[in-house]
């Protein structure tokens, strides 16, 4: 007696087939052609027996169930990915913390400075970690310890002034983080500078979502904002 081979339903299983349309109505209808084929010519001394018969329908009821699970799974996740575009269409304008080392300073009408924030990412808490701002040229601006730091994420403040106390010029600097245990060990981190949303872009080319932080810091994955400020 002919049934669909396993192995064929363990591929569509598995996704090794991806049947379109039109293959799965023909996979059905020789299905039934072919049972009602067995039917007609089966031996009336020996009749298919009922586990065979319901055998060979699931198999078929397997394979219109996994395609309408497909469908379903497109369904949802279409409108999983549209709804955190939604979600991150709310992020524009507002001011993120990502991975990177930069920092802006700039001063206001009385000459008082400000910078945007930096921050630090870690995986378990710090005895110390030291910030070390550096100018375009690479030159030491100014080294100071931020002291015990817990994990996760958390974003610091630099005050605008080297390490003689002078006000620095507005411009663009970076930041070196060393985090250490209380035995002085480094133990691993990852720096976070600020920057703010321009525009979302809805598909990254996974199901995602883009941020676009402008010409300094490019196009980022939703996943890489680690604070919103």
């Amino acid at each position: 007696m002919n049934t669909i081979n396993p192995a064929t339903l363990s591929n569509i299983n598995g996704g090794g087939v991806q049947l379109q349309q039109s293959q799965s109505e023909e996979l059905r209808n020789s299905f039934m052609t072919l049972l009602i084929t067995q039917l007609q010519n089966q031996d009336p001394l020996k009749p298919m027996e009922n586990a065979e018969m319901t055998s060979q329908i699931a198999q078929i009821n397997t394979v219109s169930g996994i395609e309408q699970l497909n469908s379903t799974l497109e369904s949802i996740t279409s409108q999983m990915n549209a709804n955190q575009a939604l979600q991150a269409s709310g992020l524009i304008g507002q001011g993120v913390m990502v991975p990177g080392r930069q920092i802006m300073l700039e001063q206001d009408g009385e000459g008082q400075p400000y910078s945007t924030p930096f921050g630090i990412e870690l995986a378990q808490p710090a005895a110390n970690v030291q910030a070390t701002i550096l100018g375009q040229g690479g030159q030491v601006i100014r080294r100071y310890d931020l002291g015990s730091v817990e994990e996760g994420v958390q974003s610091f403040q630099w005050d605008g002034k080297n390490d003689q106390g002078d006000v620095v010029a507005s411009n663009r600097y970076t930041v070196q983080l060393e985090a250490t245990d209380a035995e002085g060990e480094v133990i691993e981190s990852t720096a976070l500078n600020y920057a703010i949303v321009n525009s979302v872009t809805p598909n990254d080319g996974n199901g995602g979502v883009r941020l676009d932080l402008g010409a300094i810091y490019g196009q980022i994955s939703l996943n890489d904002v680690k604070q919103i400020l």
